[in-house]
């Protein structure tokens, strides 16, 4: 596995000051991104989690201790070194309490800056490439969640952090997202879990037949029970039970199930017998069940009960850097599926394709691309001629364009930004500013990184 290359996020609002440093740390071989504000090294550090800061504390705007208040909740184990001036050095022993990682003072020993930069640096790097390792290792035993954008990535590294606990989940996207990939993986990848993945559409039974869906019956219990069934959560012990639109759950049910979530045990319909349960409870809701609870469509208590850790998934027309792995993976596994052969994608069709909206997400570009493989869209036709709605300006197709050729330099060379840079003919750091622009990380294209 390569070396992760590390970035600097310089924050410092004094332009000659911030000149002066940004030489000295360029000059002593750092790649450094510079902002004059905390909340333009925070757009930043979203960007390119690959990163540390260094930061002035007297900022306008937001100050460096808020700065580093803000990082520890995005991700605690990203290093803010903070540069005092006279008088702030009492300040700064402050915000290291709070989880600052050092601080250095004004006029700075160019010697000691480079020492914490290089010790910030190999902290940074080390956790990185432990949550590399650990990604692939898991990645290996479990489904391929594709997407390289930075909320695809942090819900990997989320599902990652939980995996050896046993924390009940709330997936929350909108129809066609992923949610059921998403469940899947969290199984996978859980710790000690060997029962099965055990999914329930709450959407899709009669409210008569629900309750025998979910905790099994005793013959005899009811009409038409002539032998007794296993439900749903006895069936998903030291497994995971996954409650797909869980919103449609039952009022009624709702109650006798956050009763299972509280004492982990079941009771079959015609029986007081108890059985104990072992397993992880996934729920999936394309809704807002915050709302819901104040509507009275759903009970707070096992909102509340589910809400112990929340996955976001944003539709895909907010993450369309997605859009191209997607779509070439799709239209291989149909051509597979289909025994046809792999179609041309051309760099304008992909434009094309991350200019739409896709209300349908991920399931809508799925079939999309089955369609194209198919036949039944041809390359050239108008399906992938751009409506006026959906237009993009020359700025926005020369930037896809631009982005598409440093990924795929970055593919032919296994992530080497050097190797990549001569490739394009282009300056190191000039690639590396348009890395961060175009919020692409080097490592995904390096041998060992998936």
């Amino acid at each position: 596995m390569n070396q992760i290359e590390i970035s600097v996020i310089y924050v410092e609002d004094d332009a000659s000051v911030q000149f002066a440093y940004l030489q000295s740390m360029q000059m002593a071989g750092f790649s450094v991104v510079a902002t004059d504000n905390a909340e333009d090294g925070l757009e930043q550090l979203k960007k390119n989690r690959n990163a540390i800061i260094l930061s002035d504390i007297r900022l306008p705007g937001m100050s460096g201790i808020e700065l580093v208040k803000k990082v520890q909740k995005i991700d605690s184990t990203i290093p803010v070194i903070l540069i005092t001036g006279h008088g702030d050095v009492e300040m700064a022993v402050t915000a290291m309490k709070i989880g600052a990682y050092d601080f250095i003072e004004k006029p700075c020993n160019n010697q000691r800056l480079t020492e914490i930069l290089h010790r910030a640096i190999e902290k940074r790097r080390l956790v990185l490439e432990n949550t590399q390792t650990r990604l692939a290792e898991n990645a290996e035993r479990g489904p391929v969640m594709l997407g390289q954008s930075s909320a695809m990535r942090n819900i990997r590294e989320m599902i990652l952090n939980i995996s050896d606990t046993n924390a009940d989940v709330l997936i929350e996207g909108e129809t066609g997202t992923g949610k059921e990939v998403v469940a899947n993986t969290i199984h996978a990848w859980s710790k000690g879990r060997n029962g099965h993945f055990v999914p329930l559409n709450c959407a899709a039974f009669a409210e008569t037949l629900f309750e025998s869906e979910m905790f099994g019956h005793e013959a005899g219990s009811f009409t038409g029970a002539t032998k007794k069934r296993v439900g749903k959560i006895e069936y998903a012990h030291r497994g995971t039970l996954f409650l797909d639109e869980i919103e449609s759950m039952p009022i009624d049910i709702q109650a006798k199930f956050l009763r299972v979530l509280q004492e982990r045990t079941v009771a079959k319909l015609g029986t007081n017998e108890l059985i104990p349960v072992d397993c992880r409870v996934v729920a999936a809701t394309k809704e807002d069940l915050h709302t819901l609870c104040e509507r009275r469509g759903f009970r707070q208590d096992l909102y509340y009960r589910l809400n112990v850790v929340t996955i976001h998934i944003p539709p895909l027309r907010d993450r369309r850097d997605d859009i191209p792995e997607l779509f070439h993976h799709f239209v291989y596994k149909a051509s597979q599926q289909y025994r046809r052969p792999m179609p041309d994608i051309k760099p304008e069709q992909i434009i094309w394709l991350q200019s739409q909206a896709w209300p349908g997400n991920v399931r809508e570009l799925k079939h999309f691309a089955d369609r194209y493989v198919l036949g039944f869209v041809a390359p050239d036709s108008e399906s992938f001629v751009l409506s006026e709605d959906h237009r993009m300006s020359l700025t926005e197709c020369l930037d896809q364009f631009e982005k598409r050729l440093i990924e795929d330099a970055l593919q032919q060379t296994g992530g080497h930004v050097g190797r990549a840079a001569k490739s394009l003919i282009l300056p190191r750091k000039t690639l590396y500013d348009k890395l961060n622009k175009h919020d692409i990380k080097p490592d995904t294209y390096r041998s060992g990184a998936h």
